[in-house]
């Protein structure tokens, strides 16, 4: 029971932010996206971002951070395995479903519903 609080809260805490920097600034949805991954990206990389992954689990794994984590883990894994090429190949190889999904219920949202810019 105390895991699925603590991903609620995790998972919570990240909408939160997300929310106040689309309400309180002039930041895209789409920058706040970029801004997201890359710092799981880099967390991941200084292995950071584990800690939050081991007390949140899917509250930190799910949200785009949790994304920049899996890209930052798979290179490091993949690089570790067969070298400078790993680099090109790790991140793929890692988020291949994620990407895979993304692109097909982005594509299936957008066709229901009649997507907008902020203004």
């Amino acid at each position: 029971m105390t895991s699925y609080i603590n991903a609620f809260i995790v998972g919570g805490a990240i909408c939160v932010v997300a929310q106040i920097l689309m309400d309180k600034t002039k930041l895209t949805p789409a920058r706040i996206l970029v801004i997201f991954v890359t710092l799981g990206t880099i967390l991941g990389a200084l292995n950071v971002y584990d800690v939050l992954i081991k007390f949140g689990k899917a509250g930190a794994s799910v949200p785009l951070p949790g994304f920049g984590y899996s890209l930052a883990k798979s290179t490091i894994k993949e690089v570790k395995k067969v070298g400078l090429v790993g680099a090109f190949t790790g991140g793929i190889k890692g988020t291949a479903g994620g990407i895979t999904a993304a692109i097909f219920f982005g594509y299936l949202m957008a066709l229901i519903f009649n997507p907008k810019t902020k203004e």
